[in-house]
């Protein structure tokens, strides 16, 4: 199996985070399916201690990745950014959404989002 990219740990210890196999059992894929998903960018993880885990605000309650989070995933990386710094950005406080990039695309607030992945990617 071809590895998977993953950030490096630049979240804050209290943001919850599930290793792989509880993502696919919460979306209802095959675990290889969650690897592929991390390479298109549909999903981005972060390693610690070794272990790859993604957010668990990167998932509906309804078992499915947060709208608008693949979008602009590939927005900011199209724009030459990192996936460290990718996750740090949509999990650090952004006065003008108001909030967390994750939060606003949590609350259907993508396109907003998007707008300032567009404008600090280009």
């Amino acid at each position: 199996m071809s590895e998977f990219p993953t950030a490096p740990d630049v979240l804050d210890p209290e943001v919850e985070v599930l290793p792989l196999p509880d993502v696919a059992e919460r979306l209802g894929v095959p675990f290889t399916r969650v690897h592929q998903m991390l390479r298109d960018g549909l999903l981005l993880a972060v390693r610690r201690d070794g272990v790859a885990l993604v957010p668990a605000e990167f998932l509906t309650d309804e078992e499915n990745i947060v709208k608008g989070l693949p979008g602009t995933v590939t927005v900011l990386r199209d724009g030459g950014f990192s996936h460290g710094e990718i996750m740090r950005w949509l999990f650090t406080e952004d006065d003008t959404l108001p909030g967390r990039p994750i939060t606003a695309l949590r609350e259907n607030r993508g396109r907003e989002v998007r707008r300032r992945a567009q404008a600090m990617a280009f």
